[in-house]
């Protein structure tokens, strides 16, 4: 975060100091105000490309075998241009290279997901998918043990409805 508000002063910086020089060179006809006002504009333009990009970057640095099964979009009040183009701030991407399969249980299966947000830190978390049953079951905590023909037992199954993007993604794989 403190790299974005290095660059958002920097480029106001550089919008500032191209209308100062462009005032400089006209000797002086341009309004006292129009420089400020640039590099206010060179900030906010600035800001409103980082947040429509984060998406796009957050899918391009990711390992190879991420597939983005859901993302949110929000609209907030304090960016009103997101109400004509919502800006994507949350993901959940499945990492096809994880998936694994029970032979002894089929139409279950077990991968790792990315919880993605903007401004907070990846969370990787492992996830047992019944797909005849759509339901997932989170395999986290001491409680969660493995049997001899490979079930899972101690696990808290949650109902998911048919359509569930995050369910779709993971059973297709």
């Amino acid at each position: 975060m403190i790299f974005e508000l290095i660059a958002a002063i920097t480029a106001g910086f550089a919008c500032g100091g191209i209308v100062f020089g462009l005032n400089k060179l006209t000797g002086s006809r341009l309004p006292r105000w129009i420089v400020p006002a640039c590099a206010g504009l060179g900030m906010l333009a600035f800001g409103i490309w980082n947040d429509y990009n984060w998406f796009e970057r957050t899918v391009t640095g990711a390992p190879e075998g991420f597939v983005v099964a859901q993302h949110n979009q929000n609209r907030n009040i304090w960016r009103p241009w997101s109400f004509a183009y919502p800006v994507v701030s949350r993901l959940v991407g499945v990492y096809s290279n994880s998936v694994e399969r029970n032979e002894n249980v089929p139409g279950q299966l077990t991968v790792v997901l990315a919880l993605a947000q903007r401004f907070q830190q990846t969370v990787q978390v492992r996830v047992l998918f019944d797909c005849e049953n759509h339901r997932r079951a989170d395999l986290t905590g001491a409680d969660v043990t493995v049997d001899e023909n490979g079930n899972y037992v101690g696990v808290q199954w949650f109902d998911l409805p048919e359509d569930d993007p995050v369910l779709k993604t993971a059973c297709a794989l």
